[in-house]
């Protein structure tokens, strides 16, 4: 008796359990891929990203290769984008590209799969691998795209974050000024110079480079310092022709001068060998 009764308040628990699920559970579990991207599709134009997703996660595998499937994958990849899942986002955005190569909505997701990569770009300050791949998604799009109207705007992301680079890269040849590591200050902003020949700042670079060389020869070994003392006065010289009303100059002249007299110094040390 207490066995079957028992069972009884199992089933009658499973059976409550059943008839409390929500209509999106009910659906969830229908089985009815028909159905189920019907109501997937309403949920999408709710903006209820999360369950749209989730019922197209279900019917993907049902719809490949059918006359639905293209716009069940311009949907489904839009729900990464709106959750803010934008490392998948992109990633569907150029499957879709790939995938339907001759729809009209191509273009628009090939700037997508760029424009995801381009909100994973983060403050200049942290590491800006996301800004360089987003860089190189943007210039892939105006390649092959030149004559679309997006290419505008492709072009000031760009330039917002070769800005953000650029100042990252400044940042670092500073740093290592600081940390009094003149060597690599001096590579790490030289190499910024390569990389950002349109920089508005050259004069604050080239003046960093010349005080990083000049402390760098001074605190060389003797065998070295006459080499980088003469490179110091080779920049001097460069950024004086340069930047002939730059505020800096003061500086300059002063460090060309000290350069003058450590010269003359090392030339002396060694008459009197």
């Amino acid at each position: 008796m207490h066995r079957k009764l028992h069972i009884l308040l199992i089933l009658g628990l499973f059976i409550f359990i059943a008839s409390c699920k929500t209509p999106y559970e009910k659906i969830r579990t229908s089985e009815d891929p028909q159905e189920i991207l019907k109501v997937a599709n309403a949920y999408f134009e709710d903006e209820d990203y999360v369950k749209a997703q989730g019922l197209y996660d279900i019917v993907i595998p049902f719809y490949r290769g059918k006359k639905e499937a293209e716009d069940l994958f311009y949907k489904y990849a839009y729900t990464y984008y709106h959750l803010e899942e934008y490392i998948l986002a992109s990633h569907y955005f150029g499957s879709y590209a790939t995938t339907f190569y001759d729809s009209p909505k191509r273009e628009e997701l090939e700037f997508m799969e760029a424009f995801a990569q381009y909100k994973l770009s983060p403050n200049y300050k942290l590491d800006q691998s996301y800004s360089q791949k987003a860089i190189e998604a943007f210039q892939r799009f105006i390649n092959t795209y030149p004559n679309s109207s997006r290419i505008s705007e492709c072009n000031d992301l760009i330039d917002e974050m070769r800005k953000k680079m650029e100042i990252k890269a400044f940042d670092q040849g500073k740093l290592y000024y600081k940390l009094e590591r003149y060597q690599a200050a001096v590579v790490s902003l030289e190499n910024m110079i390569k990389d950002f020949p349109e920089t508005s700042r050259g004069d604050d670079i080239r003046h960093l480079i010349i005080k990083s060389n000049y402390n760098l020869a001074r605190k060389s070994i003797f065998a070295k310092q006459e080499e980088r003392y003469d490179e110091t006065i080779r920049k001097v010289g460069q950024f004086k022709k340069k930047y002939k009303k730059s505020a800096h100059l003061a500086e300059i002249n002063k460090i060309e001068k000290n350069c003058l007299t450590a010269l003359k110094e090392i030339s002396d040390v060694r008459l009197k060998k």
